[in-house]
């Protein structure tokens, strides 16, 4: 079956139901969503936004503290853009009906409500904008339910992208030109539920899939974060950036059953300290901001801090604070805790690094658009030049509301140009030849494979020798999957599989590359920061085969 619509938006967390609710307004929309609507990354972020809404705080102060973070590869004129532009994302938000926490005092009557903000890691000023300790749910909350009662919005649950669909633009333009100057004009689409490919045809395509956790064996992210729009926008052509940049939050609960439960930055912002297993504070001895220093300084104390003592895990410690103040700041995870045994408010939280944010991803440009035309990227899927080498924290959400927002609006201006010329008729997805898998053992045991080496080699110490065996296995896994994929017929797990391997190889490749250590990226053969040769992103583009 073939679907007709202005705008295909793949991905529904901030990014993807922002630009959709915004471009809904002059054109069809499709939604393209792996589970339900609301499964995203963005319905677990549980800190908050950080933007400027303080007498104390400025839009300098933000963007200094954005760029000592990003540890010298933070693009100037993003990161200006992004926190100046924040303020009127949130307000946003609060007139579409999102409750964000108000400070207690009395308001003056006709003045603007006033947010209170939360501090955390890197952050020299409060600045955090939240929802409790559930912002991410909040503003989830809000956009589904607004995309839900929008006639020109069409929601595809349980539906997977597969491939991204471009066509050359040799025959408009009538002259030759380079290999990778294409158009997007749709995907092909995995329905979960029946089992059929569908080719849906858009005019304007927006990646918003989220980043690519799960290729790490521990991870704060959800099963969906497999690194698809990644993937597919670097097999369609376009350029990738800055994929050695992992970050891996510091503090993820430790617990047999626990999982993926993460224990917010905002909780060492209100006080919480990091313990070893005899009960000393260690921080002091890795930063001068200690327990509030940047993310990847944290993962790397607490990584070697867990080396040095055999242990399985180290602490955090709030429970100095009061006990009702806890459970108003964070009731989410009060009670998640407690579901596992741990009373935050009478003891610490067992706690470990976890893979947690993708800084970099599909190159874009400042609305979000791509190497390829009517391609456009956003969220964690994209590399904007905002975060550089590092993320500060509750940058993130900021970062897809503004970007969501200026995409939208060079989308629109370009459908409206009359510019776009009609598309050729699109191939069906082809499936001849194909059988059914009986061998779903390959997939599981590629996969965990994949996340073990890219956990031991790949992760938050690395070292030339590990990256080269981490590549070895990607390459002979790679080709593994590329044989058995063009076998046999299509499922979302082979689909997150092939994507998975793809962006596992793309991380490695980019380490090998950076021949120092500098915000996420630490080579114990290159210790230090080279800004002479270093000081760049480091970009990867699909060579073209003729």
């Amino acid at each position: 079956m073939e679907y007709n619509f202005d705008f295909l938006v793949i991905g529904s967390g901030v990014g993807g139901l922002t630009f959709a609710l915004k471009a809904a307004q002059y054109g069809t929309v499709a939604i393209i969503t792996k589970k339900e609507i609301a499964d995203t990354s963005t319905a677990a972020a549980q800190g908050g936004v950080a933007s400027v809404f303080s007498t104390l705080d400025s839009f300098d102060l933000h963007i200094q503290d954005t760029h000592a973070a990003g540890d010298g590869l933070c693009d100037e004129e993003v990161v200006e853009m992004v926190v100046k532009g924040g303020p009127d994302r949130i307000r946003e938000l609060i007139d579409m009906g999102v409750q964000f926490n108000l400070r207690q005092e009395q308001e003056e009557p006709g003045k603007e409500p006033k947010l209170s903000l939360g501090r955390e890691g890197g952050h020299s000023r409060q600045r955090i904008v939240h929802a409790q300790d559930m912002t991410g749910r909040e503003i989830e909350r809000v956009l589904v339910e607004n995309v839900r009662g929008h006639e020109r919005i069409t929601v595809f649950e349980n539906h997977i992208a597969i491939d991204l669909i471009t066509y050359s633009m040799r025959m408009k333009r009538g002259i030759v030109v380079t290999s990778h100057e294409e158009a997007c004009c749709g995907a092909y689409v995995l329905d979960n539920v029946n089992n059929q490919v569908h080719t849906f045809a858009g005019k304007i395509t927006l990646l918003a899939t989220g980043g690519a956790g799960k290729v790490y064996l521990y991870t704060s992210n959800p099963d969906i974060a497999t690194g698809d729009g990644i993937a597919m926008a670097y097999r369609a052509g376009a350029r990738v950036a800055n994929l050695e940049f992992v970050q891996f939050h510091p503090t993820c609960m430790y617990h047999p059953d626990a999982k993926n439960f993460l224990i917010s930055e905002a909780v060492r912002g209100e006080g919480a300290v990091l313990l070893d297993s005899q009960g000393n504070a260690f921080m002091g001895k890795y930063d001068p901001q200690k327990d509030l220093a940047c993310r990847d300084v944290v993962a790397r104390a607490i990584d070697t801090e867990l080396k040095k003592s055999g242990d399985d895990s180290v602490f955090l410690d709030i429970s100095h604070k009061d006990a009702g103040f806890i459970k108003e700041r964070f009731p989410n995870i009060y009670e998640k805790c407690l579901s596992f045994g741990v009373d935050m408010t009478k003891g610490p939280i067992p706690v470990v690094p976890a893979a947690h944010y993708m800084c970099g991803g599909v190159a874009t440009d400042l609305d979000g658009r791509t190497d390829i035309a009517r391609l456009y990227v956003v969220g964690e899927t994209a590399c904007t030049g905002l975060h550089g080498a590092n993320r500060l924290a509750s940058n993130s959400l900021l970062e897809a509301l503004v970007y969501a927002d200026r995409a939208s609006k060079r989308a629109v201006a370009e459908l409206e140009s009359g510019a776009l010329s009609p598309y050729p008729d699109l191939p069906k997805w082809d499936e001849v030849g194909t059988t059914d898998s009986d061998e779903a053992i390959m997939v599981t045991a590629n996969w965990d494979e994949i996340r073990r080496f890219m956990w031991n080699y790949v992760g938050i110490v690395r070292s030339n020798k590990r990256l080269q065996r981490a590549q070895n296995r990607a390459e002979n896994i790679a080709q593994e999957i590329n044989e058995y994929y063009w076998d046999f017929k299509i499922t979302s797990d082979l689909v997150e599989l092939r994507n998975l391997a793809l962006v596992a190889k793309l991380i490695i490749r980019c380490a090998l590359r950076r021949l120092e250590s500098r915000g996420l990226h630490y080579n114990i053969e290159y210790p230090n920061k080279n800004d002479e040769r270093w000081k760049k992103n480091t970009v990867l583009r699909r060579p073209f085969v003729n």
